[in-house]
C-alpha cells in the first residue's frame, strides 16, 4: 500500500496542540468498560471548542460482549442512549462501525464508520480533521486503507499501548486489533500517541469524589454516576482509571498533557515497541495533569446541568 508522504514540516505543525476550535470526530468501543461514556459526555459538553461531526461505534470483545461484532453493537446502543439524555439526536451523527478487526491489509473493513470517516476527512474545511480515537482503531486503520489521502487531511489521537519505554506494548486496546495499529503506526499520519501505562493511569477517581461532582448534575452525570457505582461491588480504599477523557483534554489543553515529539515506534511481533530514529515523527504524552483535567469536566457537567 502507497501512502502520500507528509513534510516534516506539515507533521511538526499538525503535532501541535491545537490552540482554537477543532473538528472532530470520535471512534469509540463505548460499551466495553464505563469511561469511554465520560469522554463522550466531556467531548459534546466541550462545544466552546471542539465541534464534533460524528460518534463511532468500535468493535471490542471482553466478558461485555460475546465477540467484536456484539461489543461494537452494544457500543452504538451505548451511544444512543447517551445522545438521548443529552437530547442529541443521532440520525447522521452515529454510525455503525466494523463487526471485526482487521486481518487482512487488503481488505479494508467497509463500515459505515470507516467510510463516513473517508467522506468527512475529504470535505473542504479549514484545518485538519481530529479523528480521536478510544478502542481498537480498526474503523480509522480501514479509513485509511480504503482511502490513503486522507492522511493529509486528518491527525489521528489515539489513546492506546503504552508508553515507548514500557516492556510491552499492548494493552487493550492496541491487543485486540494489533494490525490495524501497525497500520496508524506505519503510514506516516500525524500521530498523537497517549500512551495507558505508565501515563494515563494518573487520571484516577474514586466513588466519593462521582457522587460529589458527577451525581445529580442532570440526567446525565446521573448516569454515569450510575455506571461508576455499578461497574464494581467494591468500592472501598479503590479508585478507577477513566482513561478515555485524556483526548479530549489533549484536544482543550496541551499543557494538561505534557508531550513530546518522538519518532514513531515500530510494533513488533512480540507486540513490543522497537526504536528507529529515522523514523517519521509522532507525538507522545508523557504526563497527565489529573486535577486540571477532571476540574474542568466536572465544572461542564455543573454547567449543563443549570442550562
Amino acid at each position: 500500500m502507497n501512502f502520500p508522504k507528509i513534510s516534516q514540516a506539515m507533521m511538526l505543525e499538525r503535532l501541535e496542540p491545537p490552540s482554537g476550535p477543532v473538528d472532530m470526530v470520535l471512534d469509540t468501543d463505548t460499551y466495553n468498560e464505563i469511561d469511554d461514556q465520560f469522554a463522550v459526555v466531556y467531548a459534546l459538553l466541550s462545544f466552546e471548542k471542539i465541534n464534533v461531526h460524528a460518534l463511532y461505534a468500535a468493535p471490542f470483545f471482553n466478558d461485555r460482549s460475546t465477540g467484536p461484532g456484539d461489543g461494537m453493537e452494544k457500543s452504538y446502543e451505548e451511544i444512543l442512549r447517551l445522545l438521548a439524555l443529552l437530547e442529541r439526536a443521532p440520525e447522521g451523527f452515529a454510525f455503525r462501525g466494523s463487526m471485526d478487526y482487521l486481518h487482512d491489509v487488503d481488505k479494508p473493513l467497509r463500515s459505515e464508520a470507516a467510510l463516513d470517516l473517508v467522506d468527512k476527512a475529504m470535505a473542504q474545511r479549514d484545518g485538519p480533521l481530529y479523528v480521536v480515537a478510544i478502542g481498537a482503531i480498526t474503523n480509522v486503520a480501514s479509513a485509511i486503507l480504503i482511502e490513503p489521502r486522507i492522511i493529509e487531511h486528518i491527525v489521528v489521537v489515539w489513546l492506546g499501548g503504552n508508553a515507548h519505554y514500557w516492556p510491552k506494548a499492548a494493552e487493550f486496546n492496541l491487543g485486540q486489533d494489533p494490525l490495524a495499529a501497525e497500520v496508524v503506526l506505519n503510514c506516516g499520519v500525524p500521530f498523537v500517541h497517549l500512551p495507558c501505562f505508565n501515563v494515563v493511569t494518573h487520571l484516577l477517581t474514586t466513588l466519593p469524589e462521582m457522587e460529589m461532582w458527577v451525581k445529580g448534575r442532570g440526567r446525565i452525570g446521573d448516569y454515569l454516576f450510575e455506571i461508576y457505582q455499578d461497574y464494581t461491588g467494591d468500592h472501598f480504599g479503590r479508585s478507577k482509571v477513566l482513561w478515555d477523557i485524556v483526548t479530549i483534554g489533549w484536544l482543550l489543553n496541551g499543557d494538561w498533557v505534557p508531550s513530546q515529539v518522538i519518532p514513531t515506534p515500530i510494533l513488533t511481533d512480540e507486540l513490543t515497541w522497537e526504536e528507529d530514529p529515522s523514523r517519521h515523527v509522532c507525538r507522545e504524552a508523557m504526563f497527565v495533569d489529573r486535577d486540571a483535567i477532571f476540574r474542568d469536566l466536572f465544572t461542564k457537567l455543573q454547567r449543563h446541568a443549570e442550562a
